[in-house]
């Protein structure tokens, strides 16, 4: 049965992920308000039939007047970087801006809630595919982002059990798509790849998603999901070197044959920090990123298929979509 029609707030609904689910949820003929950023790039709601109120997460007084008279809550957003100069602004969105988002729509009588984790919370499985009951450990919890994003499903959590809040908690693997403006760590190296800038790869894995197959599994969550129950919102799992075939066939290009060794890339991210600090840009290769690529990150949504009906297209199509949006957007040179 559909999600009965009511106002919704979407927190991140400029951003990539959450652009996806504002369009969603027009599209099935909700009323939709997002929080946004005074300053924000509004790109990707040109065109959609959307409130805006304006605040932050680090503003919980903007929360309580954001989510007032809403039906339901899509929290979407989150500081998502690998590599931050100053991790607690991280926390202070990701871990004390979801406490205080989700007080206030308690404090608001929000009937819904769907909350947008991140398989960086889930453990992984050596050689296998994790799914929702795999246990995360410290050592799977590199860096500020999966650190901070695993303390607020907590709270998240916590809230269920305490003061009984209505949220079902979904965990995107790797989305991509159109609208990623930023564009996100996974969109940048299918820019470099399609600009012929990505001389090898290192042996990891991902699961790889659509961005609107992310959003479709929102709605569902919101319809028919189980309070405080985890879904993963994934697609298929592939290696690196896959991923990178994929980008070049979709760009006309021919695909990085070097493999280039973790002893390599440690190093190169060192350097790639240090000249971050000094400029105050992001750098491509991080720290994070490299101990990151030792592991493959491969998961299931068996869940969310046979509980809540979700699918998802083929990895190749949500490649090609996001290479035709990043040349018609001139991401590409």
């Amino acid at each position: 049965m559909p999600l009965p029609h009511g106002t919704c707030l979407v927190t991140g609904g400029t951003g990539f992920v959450g652009s996806a689910v504002v369009r969603a949820l027009t599209a099935a003929g909700h009323r939709v308000r997002v929080l946004a950023r005074p300053k924000s790039n509004r790109r990707n709601l040109a065109g959609l039939p959307v409130e805006i109120a304006e605040g932050a997460l680090e503003d919980a007084h903007s929360l309580a007047a954001a989510v007032a008279g809403c039906r339901y809550l899509f929290h979407v957003a989150a500081d998502y970087r690998l590599w931050v100069p100053a991790p607690a602004e991280m926390y202070r969105v990701n871990v004390e801006g979801t406490g205080d988002l989700m007080r206030a729509a308690l404090d608001a009588g929000v009937e819904r809630i769907v909350y947008t984790s991140s398989v960086a919370t889930l453990g992984l499985v050596a050689g296998g595919i994790a799914d929702e009951d795999t246990p995360s450990r410290a050592e799977d919890r590199i860096g500020p982002y999966k650190q901070s994003k695993f303390a607020a499903e907590q709270v998240v959590r916590g809230l269920v059990a305490e003061r009984g809040l209505p949220a079902v908690i979904v965990n995107p693997s790797t989305p991509v798509g159109p609208g990623d403006i930023r564009p996100t760590p996974t969109g940048r190296i299918i820019v470099e790849a399609a600009a012929g800038r990505m001389p090898g790869y290192v042996d990891t894995g991902l699961n790889l998603v659509h961005v609107d197959d992310v959003a479709a599994g929102h709605l569902l969550a919101a319809e028919r999901g189980d309070i405080g129950r985890n879904y993963i919102l994934g697609g298929d799992n592939l290696d690196l070197a896959e991923i990178l075939a994929e980008v070049a066939r979709a760009a006309g290009r021919k695909p990085p044959r070097l493999r280039i060794p973790y002893a390599v890339v440690l190093p190169v991210a060192v350097g790639a920090e240090a000249i971050a600090r000094l400029t105050g840009r992001e750098p491509f290769v991080t720290l994070d990123g490299a101990r990151m690529s030792r592991k493959k990150m491969f998961f299931t949504s068996a869940r969310a298929m046979r509980e809540l009906g979700y699918s998802f297209r083929p990895a190749r199509a949500a490649i090609a979509d996001a290479v035709a949006w990043f040349a018609a957007n001139g991401y590409l040179g």
